[in-house]
């Protein structure tokens, strides 16, 4: 179970430094940095989703686990 998350984790931040289209767009016509900085304020903003869902689930699985015994 382990190695297919990992796997499934490395296939989908391959593309980690996309943006949307209007995004792109507007970056594109600024310089290099603003863009790097918009990048990294997109990450910033995805990661905390994905870890409330993952601190739920590993509790729900904890308190499974632990009512099954």
């Amino acid at each position: 179970m382990k190695k297919l998350l990992i796997i499934i984790f490395v296939i989908f931040t391959s593309s980690v430094d996309a943006q949307c289209a209007m995004c792109r767009a507007v970056v594109e016509s600024g310089n290099a940095s603003e863009a790097e900085g918009l990048n990294t304020g997109i990450l910033y903003l995805m990661i905390f989703p994905y870890l409330l869902v993952g601190a739920l689930f590993y509790f729900i699985i904890k308190n499974r686990r632990k009512n099954k015994i």
